[in-house]
């Protein structure tokens, strides 16, 4: 069952409403023009409202919405630890990483590493980046949802591809960071009501029209094995989710790494006034990361339950859609394109960031009006977009499960970008050739790895592999004389001090996440 004619009208007023605000919100003051720090970093003014909104409206994308609906509809709640986790990470961060980077008023995660190690490590990372962002995250956005549209309307890929790219362009490009944060707020509020409206639904469904709270404990009588947070062994999916693991083993270096040490996450709390503002930021979007397994885990268990023959699980989420009645499934699909709309803008605007300001500047450092800059900006953008479009079918059309896809390629280098960042925020000792060796060690190790010990989960493996490359960084850096570092970072010098709020707010987080482990164990 496709979408009616008032689910399009509904979706049509959001598409309109989104274009007019991101247009309103990004105009300047008469005879103001844009430049650098306006366009890719808000002006530096972003409240924290609209910092913590739009780091989820960021991260909540297709590969979540769609991609951990399917993973859910296979692994169960277990899935929901890459949230659960999360919220405890964005804590960390808000804490004791995120003073560091405003104190340094950088702009991009690159830059930070020149300041700290030199320009070879800034050209290396930036290079890296930007082919991360371009082939494997901004293509599974595009790839997923173009896969949800097909679903939900019947349209063709190829096209929903092309108007989710060029609709994220549209109301993104003339403004910026500013132009995406702010309107972030609309999106998640969408997306939030959107994915309550649906998990709400299938559960009643289930239980027969006797509510949604009988169709949650219909759930876990029928199938418990869909609640297990922590698989044992002999659990066929402990490949994915390797037991305790998920608590204190190799997906903290995967949060750490999205969390703390990625532009395309971090870019917002850089536009914050302050570091008290962009904490609170933090703290608002840890809470809404406890809320999301709520709205993307949850329908992936109801399918299963619902659908259990389902050829593939990423049709999870857009088939549960299918219950929703007309005009309500207008408005939940209507938030689900807020959300790959919001993680595409917010992707092409940190591609284009990381490549004015760490390579053009370098390259073309004759021509670096700010006028100039904010052009460049925003043809990388676009041209980003374009090759995204174009590749993302070949990259990722054969894969049933996108977002496991995703986190084992991604695994393959974090280790090492959580270990440059780590060693250069804590060890004094650490050299330009060591942060280089643990980045091209990680990519080498996890590769030898994956071969040579084939049955070692990937999140085992992404733990072994930072502490393997920890130990060469420090290695190589004790190998060149093992002296401090001129650009080293005095951390005990660093304000890492937080309001009372801030530390009331993340003790319930801590509780909150005590709780449901202990009931789910």
């Amino acid at each position: 069952m496709h979408l009616q004619a008032l689910d399009y009208t509904v979706v049509i007023v959001y598409g309109i409403f989104l274009l007019v605000l991101a247009q309103w919100v990004s105009r300047e003051k008469a005879g103001h023009r844009k430049n650098t720090q306006d366009y890719f970093l808000a002006g530096r003014a972003l409240p924290w409202w609209a910092i913590g909104a739009s780091l989820i409206a960021a991260n909540i994308s297709a590969e979540q919405i769609i991609g951990m609906s399917g993973s859910a509809y296979v692994l169960g709640v277990a899935i929901a630890s890459y949230e659960w986790m999360a919220a405890l990470t964005l804590i960390l961060v808000g804490k004791f990483l995120l003073p560091v980077f405003l104190e340094h008023r950088i702009y991009t995660m690159p830059q930070f590493l020149e300041q700290r190690y030199d320009h070879r490590v800034r050209m290396v990372m930036a290079t890296f980046w930007l082919g991360v962002y371009v082939f494997v995250n901004l293509t599974s956005i595009l790839w997923l949802g173009s896969l949800a549209i097909n679903t939900v309307t019947g349209l063709d890929q190829t096209y929903g591809l092309v108007i989710l790219g060029l609709f994220a362009i549209s109301y993104s490009l003339y403004g910026g960071l500013k132009a995406v944060a702010l309107t972030d707020i609309i999106q998640v509020v969408l997306l939030v009501l959107g994915g309550l409206l649906i998990a709400w639904i299938a559960m009643n469904e289930i239980s027969g029209g006797e509510g949604a709270l009988a169709g949650f404990v219909r759930v876990l009588e029928l199938a418990p094995a869909k609640f297990d947070m922590i698989f044992t062994p002999d659990s066929p999916h402990y490949q994915l989710l390797p037991g305790i693991s998920v608590l204190v083993g190799g997906m903290w270096i995967m949060n750490l790494s999205y969390w703390g040490f990625n532009q395309y996450i971090i870019q917002r709390a850089l536009g914050a006034k302050d570091i008290r503002e962009a904490q609170k930021g933090i703290v608002f979007a840890a809470y809404l990361k406890m809320l999301m397994p709520v709205l993307v885990v949850l329908p992936g268990i109801a399918a299963a339950t619902l659908i259990p023959d389902l050829g593939a699980p990423d049709k999870a989420y857009p088939e549960v859609m299918k219950l929703l009645p007309i005009g309500l499934k207008g408005l939940v699909f209507a938030a689900l394109i807020a959300a790959i709309v919001s993680s595409l803008a917010s992707m092409t605007n940190s591609i284009s960031t990381i490549f004015t300001m760490d390579m053009y500047k370098h390259f073309r450092p004759e021509d670096t009006s700010e006028r100039h800059l904010v052009l460049i900006g925003r043809t990388v953008a676009f041209t980003a977009m374009v090759i995204a479009m174009v590749v993302a079918r070949p990259l990722l059309g054969n894969f049933d499960q996108a977002f496991q896809y995703i986190q084992e390629f991604t695994g393959f280098f974090t280790p090492g970008i959580v270990a440059i960042f780590l060693l250069g925020f804590f060890w004094k000792k650490t050299t330009a050739n060591g942060a280089l060796g643990a980045a091209i060690g990680s990519a080498v190790m996890s590769l030898a790895l994956k071969l040579l010990w084939p049955s070692l989960p990937f999140i085992d493996r992404v733990g072994l592999v930072f502490l393997l490359c920890v130990a060469l960084g420090m290695l190589i850096s004790r190998l060149e004389g093992g002296r401090e570092h001129p650009k080293s970072i005095d951390y005990g010098k660093v304000d890492t001090s937080t309001s009372t709020g801030f530390n009331l707010a993340s003790l319930v987080v801590v509780l909150m996440l005590a709780a449901l482990y202990i009931v789910w164990w």
